[in-house]
């Protein structure tokens, strides 16, 4: 009779350690898989992300925005001859050197507001350049060995009774669904970053065009956000990184409820700095 009883704990236990390890095995290969997704996703230019919304953005920019932008630079243009014309007392003080400048920074303004475009996609090809080699290190610091994390936690999971592997399966499905709630965060993080480079470079021909006059502080302005928007990839792909070596720290531990709380924990930190990435980075680069 006890012997039958001990058969059937015995059997209850096995399958409650192998839901355990399965939940344990999906956690850890959605670390894995979501580090290399991310990687590929942040490292990604505005072209190659989605070539349809980009050529939307590049044909509006030029044939919508790119007037106006012609317009602004009329206008400041205009602004500078005068005020240079007051300030040389009503050109009774003449200075061919004052031409010469006007005229240079025409064709600078022109040609920079001719170029947005491509200045704009220069940055972030140059922010690109920096996550792929950030990528490499990353990748390599933060793989999870996850059958050798699981032969280390099977004697662990062996020697509970069935009490404690019960708790522990749910402990491990709640983590799980953390994991899918994680996978939306990111998900809405990456895709709204990417929606604000195309809105933010529509405009970008607009604010360029007044990057010559130093009265104007709006071109220094959306340069110092641009390139906080470009380099914002870094920080999100840094984030997840700590995040898979936090979990890698907490794999080989024999206190697997303590495991589980705390991969618990960094997922919900992980999701706070991901979400704070965006300030983060216009704090760093003095954007407002």
């Amino acid at each position: 009779m006890f012997g039958l009883f001990d058969a059937i704990v015995e059997a209850i236990n096995n399958f409650l350690i192998s839901v355990i390890e399965g939940n344990l095995r999906s956690m850890f290969n959605d670390v894995n898989t979501k580090l290399a997704e991310i990687s590929t996703d942040v490292g990604a230019t505005p072209q190659s992300w989605n070539s349809g919304i980009y050529s939307l953005v590049d044909n509006l920019a030029e044939s919508v925005i790119l007037p106006i932008a012609g317009m602004i630079i009329a206008f400041v243009l205009c602004h500078e001859l005068i005020s240079a014309i007051i300030d040389r007392n009503n050109m009774q003080e003449t200075d061919t050197f004052l031409f010469f400048k006007f005229f240079a920074k025409a064709a600078i303004a022109i040609l920079i507001v001719s170029n947005a475009m491509t200045i704009i996609m220069g940055v972030f090809d140059i922010a690109q350049g920096v996550v792929a080699q950030s990528t490499g290190v990353i990748m390599g610091e933060t793989f999870i060995d996850i059958e050798a994390t699981l032969a280390a936690m099977h004697e662990t999971l062996a020697a509970m009774n069935t009490g404690e592997l019960f708790l522990l399966m749910i402990e491990t499905a709640l983590n799980s669904l953390c994991m899918m709630a994680l996978s939306v965060c990111i998900m809405i993080v990456l895709y709204g970053r990417m929606i604000e480079i195309y809105l933010y470079s529509s405009l970008g021909a607009i604010p360029l065009a007044t990057l010559t006059n130093k009265e104007w502080n709006m071109g220094n302005n959306y340069i110092r956000g641009l390139i906080a928007l470009a380099f914002q990839a870094f920080l999100i792909l840094l984030c997840v990184g700590i995040y898979a070596v936090l979990i890698k720290s907490v794999t080989a531990t024999t206190d697997i409820h303590g495991t589980v709380f705390s991969i618990l924990c960094y997922t919900v930190i992980l999701c706070f700095a991901l979400f704070k990435t965006s300030s983060l980075s216009k704090s760093i680069f003095g954007a407002h």
